[in-house]
């Protein structure tokens, strides 16, 4: 069972998964954690490791990945966090910056970082291709 965690991409992931028949066999839950307070409050990050590192990043993305194992019946889940333009970039974290968690039960988290080109609508779309990659990491033994 997957569980999903996602930021810019706003739920396109669990929608994408669901778009397939019998997908209710393998798709437990899906968090849209958009704002700060609602990756503290729905699945667990910590607030002071999103002021200490942004919510844009490695740790967020990891933190979320474990945070939406932890408050799912899932066995594998997977997060993402990024900037998704046009706006919101900084120097060091540039329009197309994602990072893409994942965690399954039993298996230390993984986190991969990307910097897609293009507009809002291909970072997303991009995004959700890696997020799938990232899944099926977790289920390669």
């Amino acid at each position: 069972m997957i569980a999903t965690a996602e930021s810019c991409t706003g739920g396109l992931i669990a929608a994408c998964l669901t778009e397939i028949a019998g997908s209710s066999n393998v798709v437990e839950r899906g968090f849209v954690t958009y704002s700060n307070e609602a990756k503290n409050e729905a699945i667990g990050v910590d607030m002071a490791l999103i002021e200490a590192h942004g919510a844009v990043s490695e740790e967020v993305a990891t933190a979320m990945a474990s945070g939406a194992l932890a408050h799912s019946r899932a066995d594998a889940a997977v997060s993402v966090t990024g900037i998704a333009g046009p706006g919101g970039a900084t120097a060091d974290k540039p329009v197309g910056l994602v990072f893409i968690g994942g965690a399954r039960l039993g298996q230390p988290p993984i986190v991969e970082r990307h910097v897609f080109d293009g507009d809002r609508g291909t970072v997303r779309h991009d995004t959700v291709l890696a997020a799938f990659d990232v899944l099926e990491k977790l289920t390669v033994p």
